[in-house]
């Protein structure tokens, strides 16, 4: 007899999480078709540059003030929180980000963004596109607002919602935190957020520990003496010393670190001269320096340093002339998901959604985040996940020799909308409801 009750209270579970798990796709579903469709279009013809997402916060703030939230704007500059309080129990965060990028968007859809903006940063007006799918993050965001909202009776604790600027810049999340977002709305028990991923079948739901590494931006201004290109003899060319530092910074990678630790430095543009027959005086060097720990970052940037200043010495600069190498404050840390979170959700996806929907593949990219800085000084635990954005036809097409799946920030990047957004919101709600729901 006990053992016919245990499967029968077993069945009834299963039962349960099904119809659960239905009615929650059902009702994404409808959200989707009568309100989310129509905001990602809007979203998506419609981005702004990082530190300008002026007309892209304003119409988040109201979506999420008409869901009964309390909604603070400009956060860290453009940046939106919005609070639900429903009882006691914890505080979670989950995160989305709001900026486009300076792109002019080829994809020729019906939806295609024709906006032109001013970068505040550079001063520089061109066109700009949501190439890296911060349409779909916000979507999904209000989306999983409005259904925690008519879900109150399953949950009690804090909910916050961060809309945050200038990911794409690395200074948002920043910002933020120095306008004192814990301190002003209370610091999480947990930090979320999700990001598409075009590398992942539309829908599924990736989360593995380390998702995304540690950027750091370096500039090298190489000093030289410049003079007629004739004349070599009487300049210290600084086309060739920077060239020199470009070809011996490839070791530091191959030479420096151990085979299986990963690096990144990449040149990305390395400006100088202006004539046929001049010798510039300077040379300006752009690098990007990829990490996943913080000894791999010291020796990466340490590296860069030594090398600059060396070849400058070689080439018989001066010391007061020598290469100067300057880190900018757009850098990130790695970001590191904790590991019992990762267990906790996975196994609520799994139940919830389904095995078939759940994967934890390696990025085998070194791709950055600024969403580590909501999770240390102080240590918070968090989880970062990607949600899939190509349709398999889409995979099939370009295995054929068709039409390849364009990358994040490519002007031809576009996502398969509706299963993104659907699982976006379903997996957050899920998780939501994992930490925050009645045991």
């Amino acid at each position: 007899m006990t053992n016919k009750i245990a499967a029968l209270l077993s069945a009834l579970l299963v039962c349960s999480l099904s119809v659960s798990a239905s009615e929650l796709s059902d009702s994404v579903k409808r959200d989707y078709d009568e309100n989310l469709a129509d905001l990602w279009i809007h979203l998506h013809k419609n981005p702004e540059l990082s530190l300008a997402e002026y007309r892209t916060a304003a119409r988040l703030a109201q979506e999420l003030r008409d869901l009964g939230y309390d909604v603070t704007e400009g956060v860290g500059g453009t940046g939106v929180v919005a609070i639900l309080a429903n009882g006691d129990g914890p505080t979670v965060m989950m995160r989305a980000d709001m900026d486009g990028l300076p792109v002019f968007e080829k994809t020729g859809l019906p939806n295609a963004s024709k906006v032109q903006q001013q970068d505040p940063v550079t001063g520089v007006t061109g066109p700009v596109m949501h190439a890296c799918g911060h349409d779909m993050h916000m979507t999904s965001v209000v989306g999983s607002a409005r259904q925690m909202v008519n879900r109150k009776d399953n949950w009690s604790g804090t909910l916050m919602f961060v809309l945050q600027p200038a990911e794409e810049r690395g200074r948002g999340a920043k910002a933020m935190r120095a306008d004192g977002i814990w301190e002003r709305f209370g610091r999480p028990d947990y930090v979320l957020g999700l990001h598409v991923r075009v590398e992942d079948p539309a829908g599924v739901i990736n989360v593995n520990p380390a998702p995304y590494a540690g950027v750091d931006s370096v500039d090298i201004l190489v000093h030289g003496v410049g003079g007629h290109g004739a004349i070599p003899h009487e300049t210290k060319d600084p086309i060739v010393i920077g060239s020199q530092i470009v070809l011996a910074l490839q070791t530091l990678v191959s030479r420096e670190l151990a085979p299986r630790t990963p690096g990144v430095v990449t040149v990305g543009a390395f400006n100088a001269g202006a004539k046929h027959n001049i010798i510039s005086d300077s040379a300006h060097l752009k690098l990007t320096v990829r990490n996943t720990s913080p000894e791999t970052r010291e020796k990466l940037l340490n590296g860069i340093r030594r090398i600059a200043e060396n070849i400058g010495r070689a080439a018989g600069l001066a010391e007061d002339k020598l290469p100067e190498v300057t880190v900018s404050n757009e850098s990130v840390p790695p970001l590191i998901n904790d590991p019992e979170l990762i267990a906790r959700l996975k196994s609520a996806w799994i139940n919830e959604i389904g095995a078939h929907a759940v994967i934890s593949d390696q990025r085998a990219d070194m791709t950055g985040e600024d969403f580590p800085y909501f999770m240390i000084d102080p240590a918070i635990p968090g989880v970062y996940w990607d949600i899939g954005g190509t349709r398999q036809e889409w995979f099939d097409r370009a295995a054929a020799g068709g039409e390849p799946v364009a990358s994040h920030h490519s002007p031809l990047f576009r996502i398969a909308v509706e299963p993104s957004v659907l699982a976006g919101v379903e997996s957050t709600v899920v998780a939501l409801l994992e930490l925050m729901g009645d045991p």
